[in-house]
């Protein structure tokens, strides 16, 4: 999650004069708000995160200290593939993400046997990664998903129609899982290159290569 500061500049003379920053992660807002009240120039300093909360000094310290031992800063990458000669899908993703003052990444994969379509294997592999942040108890958190499938998301922020039925059920289970763990999601089509890891895991996962690590990145 990300925040903004909006603060009182009190000036002699004048009325107070209204600030803001750009949006910061959470340890710099606090900071700057920090050194604002230090300064003595500053009066109602606020936060306020990406979906319109505010928060006080004292609220923003707070907050801070309890995410800071959640899984957070989330990006997701997520790739399905399809084998069309024994029908059966390989689903990939890699998740970034802070925990205390460490960053880690995630990978997993899996197969799945009982889909159709190369686009319903990219259903499939977004599913899949949320059900990974549902058993890293990620709750309420933005999160950026990002993946080489101009469909699946296009369709997922609603600027595409989507007229198959069985896709229509796979967004029906994404947006249900997206509202059950509280996200808010900012969708982010890549190209193949940048999804490159995710992909690699999806065709593993149809050779039979499981894999499911977390690793500290330093």
């Amino acid at each position: 999650m990300k925040y903004k500061l909006e603060w009182e500049y009190k000036a002699k003379g004048i009325e107070p004069i209204l600030f803001h920053s750009d949006f910061l992660d959470g340890e710099h807002a606090l900071q700057a708000g920090e050194e604002l009240d230090k300064s003595g120039k500053a009066g109602k300093i606020s936060f306020i995160d990406e979906i319109g909360t505010s928060w006080t000094l004292k609220e923003m310290r707070k907050l801070l200290e309890e995410v800071e031992e959640e899984p957070h800063d989330l990006t997701v990458y997520f790739d399905g593939g399809f084998d069309n000669f024994n029908h059966k899908a390989g689903l990939g993703t890699i998740i970034y993400f802070k925990q205390g003052k460490k960053k880690y990444r995630l990978r997993a994969n899996e197969v799945f046997d009982e889909l159709e379509t190369n686009n319903e294997a990219e259903y499939a592999a977004l599913y899949f990664a949320l059900t990974i942040l549902e058993e890293m108890g990620v709750k309420n958190m933005t999160c950026e998903i990002k993946g080489d499938s101009q469909v699946v998301l296009k369709q997922l922020e609603g600027e595409w129609p989507c007229y198959e039925e069985t896709l229509n059920r796979w967004l029906d289970r994404i947006e249900n899982k997206i509202k059950e763990l509280g996200l808010h999601p900012r969708y982010n089509p890549v190209g193949r290159k940048e999804n490159k890891e995710a992909d690699k895991l999806a065709t593993q996962a149809l050779q039979g290569k499981m894999i499911n690590s977390k690793m500290q990145i330093l």
